[in-house]
């Protein structure tokens, strides 16, 4: 069980929890039980150990003020809107007897003995935790559940868990769901628009057969100019030819 050490604080004033704060303490409150609530400030670096546990508001801690030691449980913890440091904390004391609503994390197991997961399924996982009304002396600091021959498409629900003697679920009635083994997610490309299809056809009418891109404008036009100056050399050729033939008319 962890212990946290705590001292009495005697802050009247805003300006006194501020200054409190700059030392690197958080004001907290213990309450519950028939003895009066207590100003107590505990150490920054103590509690930010603590408050990223999966189970720290149903974790059970020993907290000691001036030599005096209490068993607690975390009720409540603020944070400062811009910096995100913990800057105050709220204690219930632990009364025999008595019975808290808490929300107790799930902690699965065995995953690598599931057909179902070894075939491709996934733990859809529907609760990580759990509200359960628990005896102060009976609190679980997790429910265990094991995956050990879940095949695709089972359901683990509530009745499955074991829990502990006297810990009741705060749902009553029914009996949900904590997580399924699904199938796997097939995703399916979806169809392109017509306006695409058109396109690309059109694209692929383009090109010839040979895999020869369409000819340019540019290509045209050299095109033509080459079938120019073919037709004026044979032209040439062909006045050169007459002039010869007169010649050896006159002769």
């Amino acid at each position: 069980m962890i212990t946290l050490n705590a001292k009495k604080r005697e802050t009247k004033t805003s300006g006194d929890i501020n200054r409190l704060r700059l030392e690197k303490f958080i004001p907290g409150i213990l309450y519950g039980g028939s003895e009066e609530n207590k100003k107590i400030s505990l150490s920054k670096n103590s509690i930010k150990n603590l408050i990223n546990l999966d189970n720290f508001f149903s974790a059970i801690l020993n907290l000691e003020i001036d030599g005096k030691e209490e068993k607690v449980i975390p009720r409540d913890i603020s944070f400062d809107p811009l910096s995100d440091e913990p800057i105050h904390i709220d204690f219930l004391r632990i009364i025999e007897g008595a019975k808290l609503a808490l929300e107790i994390p799930v902690k699965f197991v065995n995953s690598e003995k599931s057909p179902g997961l070894k075939k491709g399924g996934v733990l859809n996982i529907v609760r990580r935790k759990i509200e359960l009304k628990c005896p102060a002396e009976n609190i679980p600091s997790e429910l265990v559940v094991d995956l050990d021959n879940t095949e695709i498409g089972t359901s683990i629900k509530i009745s499955s868990i074991k829990l502990p003697k006297n810990v009741v679920p705060t749902i009553q009635g029914r009996d949900f769901v904590v997580a399924t083994v699904a199938s796997p997610t097939v995703v399916v490309e979806p169809e392109k628009p017509a306006e695409e299809t058109a396109a690309e056809d059109k694209a692929t009418a383009d090109t010839t057969l040979d895999g020869a891109e369409k000819p340019t404008e540019e290509g045209k036009d050299q095109d033509t100019k080459a079938k120019d100056q073919d037709t004026k050399a044979k032209d040439q050729s062909k006045k050169v030819a007459e002039g010869k033939k007169e010649d050896k008319t006159k002769k």
